[in-house]
């Protein structure tokens, strides 16, 4: 959000204080339905000024139709320019997303140059990115923040907002990856385990990075063993312990191997040893390597 703010300051106090020096108490008609309801315009530094004071009091309603208003009356102005891009973040903070998002795509098709198109990409991303649901909804939102967000690093990869947008995106990746595990594990527990075993391999080779991988490798050892399929269960097990030795997950895949009698007390031996000495977290190493 510093982000955010530090865009928007630097719009609002581009013109404010030259604004607020030519600006003078206006005639106000019924404030709900803007400041200017009543047809009469001041010039749009003022009314620009007007709309600003609004938003930064948080009446952002008012504040969108004083800058609509400023942008009728005034297409040509720079004023109106900057309106647009005010618009669409009063609009967000409204949560109004599907609005701020068709004002943000008409400003970046109308201002492709401009110097604050970088931060209309950005405030679009965080329109997709606050419509993201739980894991057990619906992830179609979840794809339209990464794609939003992968535009503000591919378009201004050296930008603050970029470095914010990994930041998120991460977090998204993650968000497809419980959505995926929360499938996973209801199809284990109905014991449709070829579907379970699909969601967990998905986790485990497209969102590695996530903290769902462990698990979704665990989860796969239980299914396998399951279905009394030891090799493959001994060979995602073997995956686990190198990647996340230190992990509960490991441990847990350890207790369904040793359970199976599928831990030789030679074996046993060198996995208690590597217990204790693995205490400490060892980094994961990606992409997975696989020890056999």
């Amino acid at each position: 959000m510093t982000h955010l703010r530090s865009g928007l300051v630097r719009l609002s106090l581009l013109a404010l204080g030259l604004a607020l020096a030519s600006c003078s108490s206006s005639s106000k008609s019924d404030a709900s339905l803007g400041d200017f309801a009543s047809g009469a315009l001041p010039p749009p530094g003022q009314a620009y000024a007007t709309a600003v004071g609004r938003m930064q009091k948080g009446d952002y309603d008012i504040a969108v139709k004083d800058f609509n208003a400023l942008q009728e009356t005034y297409p040509y102005s720079t004023w109106s320019t900057h309106a647009e891009i005010l618009t669409a973040y009063s609009q967000y903070k409204q949560m109004n997303y599907d609005d701020a998002i068709s004002t943000l795509n008409r400003f970046i098709q109308l201002h492709p140059e401009n110097s604050e198109v970088a931060y209309a990409y950005y405030l679009k991303s965080l329109c997709y990115y606050e419509q993201i649901d739980g894991v057990q909804r619906d992830q179609t939102s979840t794809y339209e923040a990464i794609q939003a967000l992968q535009d503000v690093v591919s378009r201004f990869p050296n930008s603050a907002y970029a470095r914010d947008a990994r930041i998120k995106m991460r977090l998204a990746y993650n968000r497809l990856a419980g959505h995926d595990m929360s499938i996973g594990r209801y199809y284990e527990k109905q014991h449709l385990y070829a579907a379970a075993i699909g969601r967990y391999q998905e986790v485990s080779n497209t969102y590695q990075t996530t903290t769902y991988a462990p698990e979704a490798l665990e989860r796969m050892v239980e299914v396998y063993l399951d279905l009394g399929l030891t090799d493959p269960a001994l060979r995602t097990a073997s995956v686990l312990g190198y990647n996340y030795p230190g992990s509960s997950w490991y441990e847990a895949a350890y207790d369904h191997l040793k359970s199976k009698g599928l831990v030789n007390k030679a074996d046993e031996a060198d996995a208690n040893g590597d217990k204790v000495a693995m205490a400490k977290p060892v980094e994961p190493k990606h992409p997975w390597y696989w020890p056999f």
